[in-house]
């Protein structure tokens, strides 16, 4: 067994935990939007990952975060559920309220620090935010067994104020000290630094583990978080495929591998099951409609792709010579399997089984077989990621309320082009028809008359999921409606049905968007 493949021999004070946020910090990204039954399948996916503590939310924000902080928490078994809370009794009961029948809870309460928030966005003099720390955590701690404590815009805090409050909110009773690089400001040798004099200066800092929350804006959130790894944090805080606001969070899936492809420099170890990664990724993907760039470490399509003749050769030759971790090390098993218009439903199974996908419901496995017969009499290879795109678009939608049934469009130079759609509206039946200027924009004409709104289409885009002129076209859409911003997105080999798709999917999203009011100040 290689230094790499081994999980056993590390020693609990060499154990970072796994702080997921895609749930809470993931979803305040712009377009990023899911209802109940989409965050309880990302929930789940989480903790079969193995992931200490998930973020489900900010129960004060609305209804709708609320029930899904309430709902996960009732619903997990082994890893930790934690919800949000401003430094207020009034957030801190909300999150109680949403947490206290989950079987492991976790309220994370924080306040701003930074001269700069504290003067214009807190209008509190610094005294006064101490005394909240004090006090918010303490109220916390009244009601949970487990806090965490925050200090928003830390890396810009000053350092005899951060390390007060630290330390006020140890006594006060937080578990876990949690160090947020809020607008992704600070570099690694100056955030090494930062957790280096907290341990040295914050004298009850043995009684509390340190965290940290990496933001992305200078493209140095993983690499932040890994150099306050090395100075001894032992919680790190990130989402799926790095979402969040503005440039994202540091990626949970670039943390866990790094991690385990370079023990030899950092010594240390997760409870991530590495394997389950691409599949949650992709579920992530599908559901928040954020495509996932073709060179994104880990998970993106190219990852392990090897074009270069050079580079193809030592491959060949030694696959070590150009991989540095293999594709079967995050999900992304080899086929045995070819899949085509004779496989039967068994075979199809298998196939998703194969793929990470063997505890789909019947229903949607018989949904999922069903377009892919369709789309087997249409293409002459079908390809693994033809069926993933198949699984994105019809397992993870089908608690929608509009539904897509079917399409036929009249294009080209003659005009006029025409789109005669049917869709369903909750279970209702509907038909129009429409021109437009183009075909893209005859479909959606067609979409705005079956279900009448107002809205700015901030984003269209095509690509091919597979090569060749058969490929699936993977459509996605991006919708504002009054500031909000939705991403919808839609797969077919027909571009045009999968641009209608792409579009219903956004609305559906912005469906749930318009149930949601979050606060002013959603951060940390």
């Amino acid at each position: 067994m290689s230094a790499v493949d081994s999980q056993t021999d590390m020693t609990d004070a060499n154990r970072v935990t796994i702080f997921d946020t895609t749930l809470r910090d993931g979803e305040q990204s712009p377009g990023c939007s899911m209802n109940l039954e989409e965050k309880l399948q990302v929930a789940d996916a989480l903790e079969d990952m193995g992931v200490d503590i998930i973020e489900a939310g900010f129960p004060i924000a609305s209804n709708g975060d609320f029930e899904a902080v309430r709902e996960i928490g009732k619903r997990l078994k082994t890893s930790s559920v934690a919800g949000l809370a401003r430094a207020t009794r009034r957030d801190i009961d909300r999150a109680w309220d949403a947490l206290k029948t989950a079987g492991r809870p976790r309220i994370h309460t924080f306040i701003s620090t930074s001269p700069l928030h504290m003067k214009f966005k807190l209008q509190m003099e610094p005294d006064a935010v101490h005394q909240a720390v004090i006090d918010s955590v303490s109220h916390a701690r009244d009601l949970c067994d487990d806090v965490e404590w925050s200090p928003e815009d830390g890396t810009r805090t000053e350092h005899d104020f951060l390390c007060r409050c630290v330390e006020s909110a140890i006594k006060a009773g937080a578990r876990t000290i949690n160090i947020p690089d809020t607008v992704g400001y600070t570099v690694p040798a100056e955030f090494r630094a930062l957790i280096e004099m907290l341990r040295n200066r914050v004298p009850n800092i043995d009684k509390a583990v340190i965290s940290v929350h990496c933001h992305n804006d200078l493209g140095l959130a993983v690499a932040n978080s890994l150099a306050a790894v090395e100075a001894g944090a032992r919680q790190v805080e990130c989402t799926i495929n790095g979402i969040g606001e503005r440039a994202g969070n540091a990626a949970m899936e670039e943390i866990v591998m790094a991690l385990r492809t370079r023990r030899d420099a950092m010594p240390f170890t997760t409870g991530v099951k590495s394997q389950a990664i691409t599949r949650a990724s992709r579920l992530v993907s599908a559901i928040t409609g954020f495509s996932v760039q073709p060179n994104k470490a880990i998970v993106g399509a190219n990852a392990f792709a090897h074009e270069s003749g050079i580079h193809q050769d030592g491959f060949l030759k030694h696959s070590e010579t150009y991989e540095i971790m293999t594709p079967e090390s995050v999900g992304l098993n080899r086929s045995t399997l070819v899949m085509g218009k004779h496989s039967g439903r068994h075979a199809f199974k298998v196939k998703l089984a194969e793929m990470g996908y063997g505890d789909l419901s019947d229903n949607a496995i018989q949904g999922a077989f069903q377009r892919f017969k369709d789309l087997a009499d249409l293409k002459k290879d079908v390809y693994d990621e033809d069926i993933l795109a198949l699984i994105d678009d019809v397992v993870v939608r089908h608690n929608d309320h509009l539904r897509f049934v079917s399409l036929q469009v009249v294009c080209g130079t003659k005009g006029p082009q025409t789109a005669e759609l049917e869709m369903t509206i909750d279970g209702e039946q509907k038909h129009a028809k429409a021109e437009g200027n183009g075909p893209v924009d005859a479909v959606f004409t067609a979409i705005k008359e079956i279900f009448p709104h107002e809205v700015k289409l901030q984003l269209y885009q095509v690509h091919a999921v597979t090569e060749g002129t058969d490929a699936q076209a993977e459509v996605t859409v991006r919708l504002e409606e009054d500031g909000r911003t939705v991403n919808g997105q839609g797969a077919d080999v027909d571009t045009l049905v999968a641009s209608a798709r792409a579009y219903v999917n956004a609305l559906n999203k912005l469906l749930v968007k318009r149930e949601k009011s979050a606060p002013a100040a959603l951060s940390a």
